[in-house]
């Protein structure tokens, strides 16, 4: 039964779960070079995970709705991930790269089950009222992740070194274990009969759900998009460190002040006593994702600063209200496969930007920010154009959540 003790087990746990995952890139990034000489080998590693990742969405979130229990599918998934971070680290130096990206493969492919898998499982852990305020602390534990896993890395490999990051970031995900085991049983369950349908059959039910269902295609379709600008603009943090602030590390506490801005913006929503309905906070998040790219350009440390902050504003409260339109929209018996593909889909936008930015911010910064500021006008488009029947029938929070 839901209860104080369940959502705070929940939290906990999808907040180590995901500060692991934030960290682990950073560590990778790091402890590649330092175990194989070469400077790219972080980055291939990296690629290589989230790739996977955009692939294996659909297909864990299809096992998550046919599974009774699905809390330990979900902690299984952990073990695998944080195992597969483990066998990475062992063979970095050691085995083949060739085989060692292909590792970086195969764990990737369970990245979603720290993202759309844990927030799928929310129904069951809050009662219907406290599911609004649920989703927003939810969420806040991404903000909380992007604030405190790659602070964490640095610090780390640092003083221990870069292997040891790779480590800790294990152990995060380890610390998570025990509250996906414990996840609460599907109220209503009717096993699925091998013969009944197909896993390709169950996939193709999922994206008609998300295609058909008009409020839920022009969130996810939005979300995508405007995913495709922040990976743009996260590529360009470190430049404008070095252009602005002095020096291409001042772009890591630009990527902090970004998670900091977002976990203020979620705070102060949720304590509103009439707070904003999630499909005009989608919209408004990618209109002020319009506008930070383009302070950023200017190249003035003040609007620097300003960007960070509304980068942040935008993005974590855009966050939220994508997840309540999700919880109100996907059919109970295809949630999983709603929250994992999308979070598939936005990992492909977001990879999708960051490749696109970063050949182009060598070539010029301000263009590469020009065009992150386009992608988030194009997303506004695609909210405007696409239809959205019932959209705006929920808050984000009821009246009086604190």
């Amino acid at each position: 039964m839901p209860g104080r003790y369940a959502m705070g087990c929940y939290l906990g746990g999808a907040a180590a779960a995901r500060a692991g995952d934030e960290m682990s890139g950073p560590a990778l990034l790091l402890a590649g070079p330092v175990l194989t000489g070469s400077p790219s080998s972080g980055s291939a590693l990296l690629a290589g995970v989230m790739a996977a990742a955009a692939v294996g969405g659909p297909l864990f979130g299809v096992l998550l709705d046919r599974s009774a229990r699905p809390g330990r599918l979900l902690a299984a998934a952990l073990a695998l991930y944080a195992a597969g971070l483990g066998a990475i680290l062992l063979g970095l130096g050691r085995a083949p790269f060739a085989l060692t990206v292909l590792l970086a493969v195969g764990a990737g492919l369970l990245g979603p089950a720290l993202s759309g898998g844990w927030t799928s499982q929310l129904p069951r852990v809050a009662p219907p009222p406290d599911l609004p305020r649920a989703t927003a602390l939810d969420a806040m534990t991404f903000s909380l992740a992007a604030l405190v896993g790659p602070a964490l890395a640095g610090a780390v490999a640092g003083s221990a070194g870069a292997p040891a990051a790779v480590v800790v970031s294990i152990a995060l995900i380890g610390l998570a274990l025990p509250a996906a085991w414990a996840l609460p049983m599907p109220a209503r369950f009717t096993p699925v009969p091998p013969s009944a349908t197909s896993v390709a059959t169950d996939l193709t039910a999922g994206l008609r759900a998300i295609v058909r269902n008009r409020p839920l295609a022009r969130a996810t379709a939005t979300s995508v998009v405007s995913c495709v600008g922040q990976g743009a603009l996260l590529t360009c943090w470190p430049p404008l460190g070095a252009a602005v602030l002095g020096g291409a590390d001042r772009g890591a506490l630009l990527l902090s002040g970004t998670a900091a801005s977002a976990l203020v913006a979620n705070a102060v929503l949720s304590r509103r006593p009439r707070p904003p309905r999630p499909d005009a906070v989608l919209l408004g998040g990618a209109l002020l994702l319009v506008l930070a790219p383009l302070l950023a350009a200017t190249g003035h440390p003040a609007a620097l600063i300003a960007a960070v902050l509304l980068t942040g504003a935008a993005e974590g409260p855009q966050l939220t209200a994508l997840f309540a339109i999700r919880h109100r929209e996907a059919p109970e018996r295809l949630r999983g496969q709603v929250f994992t593909t999308g979070a598939s889909l936005k990992i492909t936008g977001f990879a999708l930007g960051a490749a696109l930015a970063g050949p182009l911010a060598t070539w010029s910064l301000p263009g590469a920010l020009v065009v992150a500021g386009g992608c988030e006008a194009l997303a506004v488009l695609v909210f405007v154009c696409l239809p959205g029947a019932t959209e705006d029938v929920a808050p984000i929070l009821p009246p009086g959540a604190v």
